[in-house]
């Protein structure tokens, strides 16, 4: 049995086996990740979509996810390499990739406007050792790597990849440990710790998804503005507008006028404030 260092949970897997993620295993005694190089999807992106929108604008990203999550979101928009039955049975149909191959179709992508590598689509933290190894690689090339992630992971991780990570997405999801705890089965304390030890170095913009009934308020979202500007408040943020989807589509979409309403009390004390899927 061995202990996984990655997230609060501190899974202790036996050999063979493994944690809550569905990705961290045990091989010989040594935890690792089972999707790394396992490769779902391959996309060029326009660096807003990331989002990202204070980080080289106009730029274009290759952007590569694998499968898995240490989170259970029942609304996440990417459920079929997250954490959906099917997202599991990708460990076979997935297209392994060497770090060296990942590179080197970066840089063919250089022609087309591609800045670099975006990790993103599931959680990229849970195979974190591909992640630095590939990013390695695109810092020799003069590129740039992104991560668009949770940050539901220990600070030590967040350490390890200072020096390879230019620029990161974290969801702020929300601001109680209860929704957090219930509704995500995360921890509120792991993503702040994360998100404050990843502003020592790296590019950070953070996004909310607004979803009726459970993070909602005027008074959450002013919670979370002082939070951000604690930090600093040229940290860019981003609320988002939920759609029914996966396991939630028990409530409609988050009205309009509300995203813009929850912006506008961010803007009380951030500067950069943006609003997505309206």
């Amino acid at each position: 049995m061995a202990r996984c260092d990655v997230c609060f949970r501190h899974c202790e897997i036996e050999e063979g086996q493994r944690g809550f993620c569905k990705v961290r295993t045990v091989e010989s005694g040594l935890v690792k990740p089972a999707n790394y190089g396992k490769i779902t999807s391959l996309a060029l992106d326009p660096i807003e979509k990331k989002p990202l929108n204070r980080f080289m604008p106009g730029s274009k990203i290759l952007s590569v996810g694998s499968y898995g999550c240490n989170l259970r979101c029942p609304f996440c928009q990417n459920n079929e390499i997250s954490w959906s039955d099917y997202a599991y049975s990708l460990e076979n149909d997935s297209e392994y990739l060497s770090p060296e191959e990942l590179c080197k179709i970066a840089m063919e992508c250089r022609d087309k406007g591609n800045i670099g590598l975006a990790f993103t689509y599931n959680e990229p933290l849970i195979s974190y050792e591909y992640m630095i190894d590939c990013a390695k690689l695109i810092h020799e090339q003069g590129m740039v790597n992104v991560l668009v992630t949770s940050g539901t992971a220990d600070v030590s991780i967040a350490k390890k990849l200072a020096p390879y990570i230019d620029a990161m997405n974290i969801d702020l999801k929300g601001f109680t440990d209860r929704y957090y705890r219930d509704v995500l089965h995360g921890d509120l304390n792991t993503v702040k710790a994360f998100i404050e030890e990843a502003v020592k170095y790296a590019h950070v913009e953070l996004t909310t998804l607004i979803i009726p009934g459970e993070n909602d308020s005027e008074e959450e979202i002013r919670e979370i503005a002082d939070y951000i500007a604690g930090i600093s408040p040229d940290i860019p943020y981003h609320i988002s507008r939920f759609f029914p989807r996966f396991h939630m589509k028990d409530r409609p979409a988050t009205d309009v006028k509300l995203v813009y309403r929850l912006a506008d009390i961010a803007r009380e004390r951030l500067n950069y404030v943006y609003t997505g899927n309206c």
